[in-house]
């Protein structure tokens, strides 16, 4: 006997369920996904992230908004980016004005769970944001930063500008900021057997 067809709900059903929701979820093509607890050093980035750019915006008009806010792109993907940047009038829309709608940069923390989809799914629908910029895709598990540079005819590069190192600090191109590696990962403490198990798939601990 075949099981009975998924339900597919629409947009306006997953705002309302989103509204009186406790958790957050994502939305994508009818269908509806429970957003997983951060780990402590993922909690860790993003709060440095937003101490970070929230001084250095102080007396700027770009502002930086955390996960709490949503963000929705051409083809009905509703989704909670780890940090958002807007550097002109904030445009929301929705019940209670919760979705924002001109991200001028994106940043995602990546973990093992979410990485194939930040930087393939969820990038290819970023980039249909007319208003999006850049996008940057940060590492928890070790000092690695990468943006991603929409260039001036509109197209996005297949490989991005790569920072490492606690010494680096990466540097954005449409916004007046940058991001020290050494203050992004503030208290965050890496595995030191992470090198080893990289090249070793074997390894034992």
């Amino acid at each position: 006997m075949s099981s009975a067809p998924k339900h597919r709900y629409t947009v306006e059903e997953y705002l309302a369920l989103e509204a009186k929701s406790d958790r957050k979820h994502e939305y994508y093509d009818g269908e509806i996904f429970a957003m997983a607890g951060a780990s402590p050093d993922h909690v860790r980035i993003v709060g440095n992230l937003a101490r970070i750019l929230g001084t250095q915006f102080y007396n700027q008009p770009c502002e930086v908004f955390t996960a709490d806010l949503r963000v929705k792109t051409k083809r009905e993907l509703y989704t909670y980016p780890d940090a958002a940047i807007v550097c002109e009038e904030p445009n929301f829309e929705g019940l209670k004005l919760k979705t924002l709608t001109n991200p001028l940069v994106l940043l995602e923390v990546l973990s093992d769970s979410t990485e194939e989809y930040d930087r393939k799914i969820k990038f290819e629908h970023y980039k249909m944001i007319l208003s999006l910029r850049e996008y940057v895709l940060i590492s928890q598990d070790e000092a690695r930063v990468e943006v991603f540079i929409k260039g001036t005819d509109g197209k996005w590069p297949e490989a991005p500008l790569i920072y490492s190192g606690l010494d680096a600090s990466a540097k954005f191109a449409a916004v007046p900021c940058q991001l020290p590696l050494a203050d992004i990962y503030h208290k965050v403490e890496f595995d030191p057997t992470l090198e080893i198990r990289r090249g070793n798939p074997s390894f034992d601990e």
